[in-house]
């Protein structure tokens, strides 16, 4: 169903078997290290994401979050749900198999470009292309052997340009040093399968995992393969880190259940109302890392990349079941330079991505004279962005600190229109609902910004922060029109934030507490019509804070959660609605979530056992942005 290579259950096999060799033959001394939690030993946690370098974590004037290496190997996710429950704020709504959407700062999010309003990233090189993003592209990171998973909250940085609106999710590799030799062999319930292995040997680390799931609804379920190579190296006066990486997703996707409550049903919920749907994907990444010292305290950082994207998939969603084929390769550059004096540190770069994509949308069987078989869309669209910052971080005095950066970004998009211009359908069609726009250039002019100042003692950091984000329209919003819309006269969407947070450890006491409102405008929405526009406007509010006690050598407890309240702020005819809904919570977004993990880790008593209790809950939220009807919440337990 890809014309891409896929990576066979055989290959990952053979690179499982392989990374077991790999293990065998290191050396003793190839142990974990880093700069993570109490989890690796008493460390004090540094952050990559924010600014490219590892900085120390605590001081940052930015709400962040982490889940270290300890964690995903005691979590083991089998999904991106069970990490970030984890994160305050953050709620990865889980969708069947693989799939998810996500919640950051935000409601959860749907719809063409809703991906657009999140970055996510591994070693800060975006997953796919930001103007080609897909909602469920968290599966294409290897999470479960990851070195760590960073959480910025809104718009944070000015490294990261569009798509950075509402937070970013930056997928670590480890390093070779990280990688530890070791085989794991899992197995579940409804024929559930997982085998992983890692290894490193001199200066090369491989990571591979292979997965099966037979699925919890009838004639569904899931094969998926990963494997990712880390290269660390020291090349003349330069340290070089590279890193391949790929996937493959395989998945026999259940259809939604139908009629009220129907999920209280003990066999209506295994029912597959669509076993013939169905999603495969396929993704490969690579990067290398140049980094040298420069003028003493001062390095020169050089990141050159590509990506490779596919996915094909039927859309058991919608009643004529169009099947979709998307693709893009990119190949980027990431260039900063960064220097520091007594009281003054700087960093300046550069990004630049050229991406090449396309989209072909068929049709098996004729459904209705509107929604006919044959080709709905197909279109190529060639993406280049370019984009440059600046930083600067004023140590006024020994406590006070003041960060200050800006980015200015342009995207163009070159769209090539493959098939007829205009309605997919016959002219007797009454009211065609695919539309192909004839070819066209738009380019998209953008700036982001932030300015904080914080204060610091030697256990507690309070800051203030004001920023800017922005994501340009996605290829899809711009290119994929409905019911006669001619063209769509969209702008970049913006958001601008302002913060109070403060963060701390008092005695066995880590806390980190944070207030923020966030304003949208601009926001792209499909109205009544099922044009796509942008003009509405939408207001975030909300309160998040993380504790972690350390009662004693064996038991610790941590928790996050938050309160936020997400709005319609204007008037807008929303495809859905009736009547105005300006005032009104934006649907699935509740008011409140979180989770609570009690641990017990007896490796300090020479036990290697370790066992971990977690309680989550989700609030109600409502389902329609009339808010007339509510979903009741949820909780659970987990051991």
């Amino acid at each position: 169903m890809i014309n891409q290579p896929a990576l066979p259950t055989t290959i990952v096999i053979a690179l499982i078997f392989l990374t077991v060799m790999i293990g065998t033959a290191a050396p003793a001394s190839a142990q974990q290290s880093g700069t993570q939690t109490k989890e690796d030993g008493n460390i004090e946690t540094v952050i990559v994401t924010a600014s490219r370098r590892a900085v120390p974590a605590a001081a940052l004037p930015t709400a962040w979050s982490a889940v270290d290496r300890a964690a995903l190997q005691r979590i083991a996710p089998q999904h991106s749900n069970q990490i970030f429950n984890r994160v305050a704020g953050s709620w990865v709504s889980r969708g069947n198999g693989q799939e998810s959407l996500i919640s950051l700062r935000s409601p959860v999010l749907t719809g063409a470009g809703s991906c657009g309003a999140f970055m996510t990233a591994q070693d800060g090189i975006s997953l796919r292309s930001p103007g080609f993003c897909n909602v469920n592209q968290l599966f294409d990171a290897n999470l479960l052997q990851a070195g760590k998973v960073e959480v910025l909250k809104g718009p944070a940085t000015v490294v990261f340009g569009s798509n950075a609106l509402h937070g970013i999710i930056n997928v670590l590799t480890p390093t070779v040093a990280q990688t530890r030799n070791q085989v794991r062999v899992e197995a579940g319930s409804r024929d559930y399968y997982r085998i992983s292995a890692s290894g490193s040997f001199d200066s090369i680390a491989l990571s591979a995992q292979t997965a099966r799931y037979g699925g919890y609804q009838d004639e569904s379920g899931y094969k998926q393969q990963k494997a990712t190579l880390r290269l660390d190296h020291k090349w003349q006066s330069w340290r070089v880190a590279g890193v391949l990486e790929g996937s493959n997703l395989d998945q026999e996707t259940a259809g939604y259940i139908r009629g009220f409550e129907s999920y209280k049903d003990d066999d209506a919920r295994e029912e597959n109302p669509n076993p013939e749907a169905y999603r495969d994907a396929w993704s490969a990444r690579g990067q290398l890392n140049f980094t040298r010292d420069w003028r003493g305290a001062g390095e020169i950082a050089l990141k050159p990349y590509w990506r490779s994207n596919s996915m094909t998939f039927l859309q058991h969603y919608l009643p004529w079941k169009a099947t979709e084929t998307n693709q893009h390769r990119s190949i980027g550059l990431q260039a900063m330079i960064n220097g520091r004096t007594d009281r003054l540190g700087w960093r300046a770069g550069m990004d630049v991505d050229h991406t090449e994509g396309s989209l072909l949308e068929t049709q098996a069987e004729f459904f209705s004279p509107n929604q006919p078989d044959g080709v709905h869309y197909d279109y190529e669209v060639d993406a280049n962005s370019l984009g440059a910052f600046t930083h600067l971080d004023w140590s006024i005095t020994e406590r006070w600190r003041l960060d200050a950066g800006i980015r200015i970004e342009e995207t163009r998009y070159d769209y090539q229109n493959r098939t007829n211009d205009g309605p997919a359908c016959a002219p007797s069609a009454s009211a065609c609902r695919f539309y192909r726009p004839a070819s066209q250039k738009d380019n998209f002019n953008d700036w982001t910004g932030n300015l904080a100042l914080s204060h610091h003692t030697a256990n507690r950091t309070v800051f203030a922060k004001a920023a800017r984000g922005f994501r340009a329209p996605q290829t899809a919003e711009l290119y994929r029109l409905q019911s006669g819309q001619t063209i769509a006269d969209i702008d970049s969407e913006t958001v601008d934030s302002l913060e109070l947070g403060i963060r701390g450890l008092a005695g066995g006491l880590t806390y980190d507490a944070a207030a923020y409102w966030m304003a949208k405008e601009d926001v792209i929405f499909q109205d009544r019509d099922r044009y796509n526009v942008s003009g509405a406007e939408t207001e975030h509010r909300g309160l998040e804070l993380s504790l972690g006690w350390i009662i004693n050598d064996v038991w610790s407890l941590k928790g996050n959660g938050s309160y936020a309240r997400h709005r319609y702020d204007s008037d807008i005819e929303l495809l859905g609605s009736r009547g105005t809904i300006e005032g009104n919570d934006i649907d699935t977004s509740p008011r409140h979530f979180g989770s609570i993990q009690l641990m017990a880790d007896f490796a300090s008593l020479g036990q290697p056992l370790s066992a971990e209790l977690e309680w989550l809950w989700v609030a109600k939220y409502w389902l329609d942005p009339n808010n007339q009807h509510e979903y009741a919440g949820h909780e659970l337990l987990n051991l």
